[in-house]
């Protein structure tokens, strides 16, 4: 095997496996538009937690709570993480993650080994409006997060995480109907990858 063999083998992927979770049908249904045509995206009708993936996201709150909805199924499963989160947010953000910005920090397992904060909300419990763009400013944060970012040693994210699973970002405690979050992190994910697509 040739050196530059070997180095396509361990070489980054071009694009994350995304794996968009969701527990209703509403909204599998939309993730199937989001999927079709998108090489490395797929659809899992279930839990987040099903996935084996080395990322989970939290569309938590700019100020890193994680009481409702699967940040509170996340901060059961990951007993550290909501600790973790709010340290860096204030360590890195001075107490707040703004909507279109991501943190990766680690669960304290070993699997899913981190999550990617990306609030699609400012304060806990807020009721998003219907023409909002937060679903889309979060999962951008995300690809970009894992396109771009670093972990604290150094490392490229996109060398250590090549799965990531994705809930509704939105959808449950921020009222945002499954087709906009859909479209919105579709829109996203072609952003962020649009160079790899138009060549």
């Amino acid at each position: 095997m040739s050196a530059d063999t070997e180095g396509e083998i361990n070489a980054p992927a071009a694009v994350p496996r995304l794996v968009l979770c969701a527990v209703d049908e509403p909204l599998a249904t939309a993730w199937s538009g989001v999927a079709d045509g998108r090489d490395g995206v797929e659809v899992h009708r279930g839990s987040v937690l099903d996935i084996v993936a080395e990322a989970v996201v939290s569309p938590a709150n700019s100020s890193g709570w994680m009481r409702g909805g699967i940040d509170a199924v996340y901060a059961r499963a990951f007993p550290l993480v909501e600790a973790h989160v709010r340290s860096g947010i204030l360590a890195l953000h001075g107490g707040e993650l703004p909507v279109g910005e991501a943190l990766v920090v680690p669960t304290g397992e070993t699997e899913p080994e981190w999550l990617i904060s990306a609030p699609t909300m400012r304060r806990p419990a807020e009721h998003l409006p219907s023409d909002t763009v937060h679903p889309y400013l979060a999962a951008r944060a995300v690809l970009r997060l894992w396109r771009d970012g670093r972990l604290e040693d150094g490392r490229p994210l996109r060398g250590v995480v090549r799965t990531i699973a994705m809930p509704g970002l939105g959808t449950g405690v921020g009222g945002v109907a499954p087709g906009t979050c859909a479209r919105q992190v579709a829109a996203a994910w072609d952003e962020v990858f649009s160079a790899l697509s138009s060549k």
